[in-house]
């Protein structure tokens, strides 16, 4: 299962959201494409109802968390994100599905646990808004 620590040293995990949607994102601080993403991700967890879809980042070769916290706080990024400095978690995953370095990378999972969409490379509200509302009514 996918857990750890977040930048802020707390607990954090896919468990605290089962039976919910949940978007991923793996980014980095030190990431030109993840700057690029960062407000229209913030917009869309603001603008999507927690009930609905929650959202979990996943902080990937930032060797300390200064950085990390830096790039939230600039780019508003109000959902928590598991700090992982080695890459460790994203090794997690299915490579076909979440290539450790393509970064950044995107999964929505459904209620069920299930990968439902993996995007590779920055991902915009337009491309991911419609994403996540065939997942949530799927699943409805």
């Amino acid at each position: 299962m996918l857990a750890g620590d977040d930048l802020d040293g707390e607990p954090v995990g896919l468990a605290g959201f089962r039976g919910q949607v949940v978007v991923v994102n793996v980014w980095g601080s030190w990431c030109g494409p993840c700057r690029a993403e960062a407000q229209d991700l913030a917009r869309l967890s603001r603008e999507t109802p927690a009930e609905e879809v929650r959202f979990l980042g996943i902080n990937t070769r930032d060797p300390d968390r200064t950085a990390a916290r830096s790039f939230v706080r600039e780019h508003g990024l109000g959902f928590p994100s598991l700090h992982d400095p080695s890459g460790e978690l994203l090794l997690r995953f299915p490579p076909e599905l979440l290539n450790p370095q393509a970064i950044p990378s995107t999964l929505v999972i459904d209620r069920r646990g299930r990968i439902a969409v993996a995007i590779g490379g920055a991902v915009t509200d337009e491309q991911l808004r419609p994403l996540l509302a065939r997942v949530v009514e799927e699943e409805s």
